[in-house]
């Protein structure tokens, strides 16, 4: 069974004759006919009753025409996403921890869009909870977040090893010191992966409901840390490039608490359209600092 066999199948179903069809399809009637007597022979059925004004279908070409139906349109799309493939076009939205997409990204999302410019790039940031939320409900093609695959409907692969450091005002020296003196986190609003691990690193050292105060962005939180207002934790290079770097202190933790890994996850039955599968080839082509990936697992 031949794709242009349901093309000429179609052609008839639609013009209601043979004829009609010829002119369309820009070829003989015999050859029609011929290619649509192969395809009964090979299902074994009449698609068309023939009579005097033309043909109709049977009842088993009106079962086979859906068929015929989904089987060239998912050749025509096959064909599209193979010519887009070289200059992928349409929107593209990814979605982003804020962590990752200030110390990750930049140079991802500068090559991607000097390499695919009619791709409309958005990026969205928000917490793990969030954006896997957003990508199941279709909202976003794809997002960065920490930790395994959540989800059974979406598929993910790790792309990041951060190493995550606690982080205090620059006076603290001591972490058993620090937390007998420290009872507050700040840290992004709740669905932040980071903020419950720290929660559990509270937990571990004796404090078990510590004051939260949320902030909306991460150099807000790493301002105030600074002004020894409480703690955080964060990848170890989201605070060497802040501008708060020199009044703070990295605190370097056990491997379970260090080790955090950023997850690309999207759809399972999301199409990889030509802009997606572009993006996740120069993520699989970005570099990654060796000093990133030295926390064991």
């Amino acid at each position: 069974m031949e794709v242009n066999d349901m093309a000429f199948f179609l052609a008839v179903a639609e013009a209601g004759g043979i004829s009609h069809a010829s002119k369309k399809l820009h070829t003989v009637q015999s050859n029609i006919s011929t290619r649509i007597k192969s395809l009964e022979e090979e299902l074994g059925v009449e698609l068309f009753r023939r009579h005097a004004r033309g043909v109709t279908l049977t009842n088993a070409g009106q079962a086979f025409m859906p068929y015929a139906e989904r089987v060239t349109a998912l050749m025509r799309e096959a064909a599209q996403v193979v010519s887009d493939e070289a200059n992928p076009t349409g929107a593209l939205a990814i979605g982003a921890m804020e962590s990752t997409a200030g110390l990750r990204l930049p140079d991802i999302l500068a090559a991607y869009t000097t390499h695919c410019p009619d791709v409309d790039l958005t990026l969205t940031t928000a917490t793990t909870r969030e954006l896997t939320q957003m990508v199941l409900a279709h909202q976003l093609d794809g997002a960065f977040v920490d930790g395994p695959t959540p989800h059974q409907d979406l598929v993910g692969e790790v792309v990041f090893i951060e190493e995550l450091v606690l982080v205090s005002a620059q006076h603290h020296t001591d972490l058993d010191e620090l937390f007998a003196e420290t009872q507050r986190m700040l840290v992004l609003r709740s669905g932040c992966a980071y903020r419950a691990r720290l929660e559990t690193i509270f937990a571990q050292h004796g404090t078990t409901h510590p004051d939260i105060f949320e902030f909306g962005s991460l150099e807000g939180i790493l301002g105030c840390v600074g002004a020894d207002m409480g703690v955080t934790l964060l990848p170890i290079g989201t605070v060497t490039n802040s501008s708060s770097a020199s009044r703070l202190r990295m605190h370097h933790l056990p491997a379970h608490h260090a080790r955090a890994e950023t997850t690309f996850i999207r759809r399972v039955d999301t199409t990889l359209s030509p802009a997606l599968s572009q993006f996740m080839r120069h993520l699989s082509h970005a570099d990654t600092p060796a000093t990133l990936r030295s926390v064991a697992p």
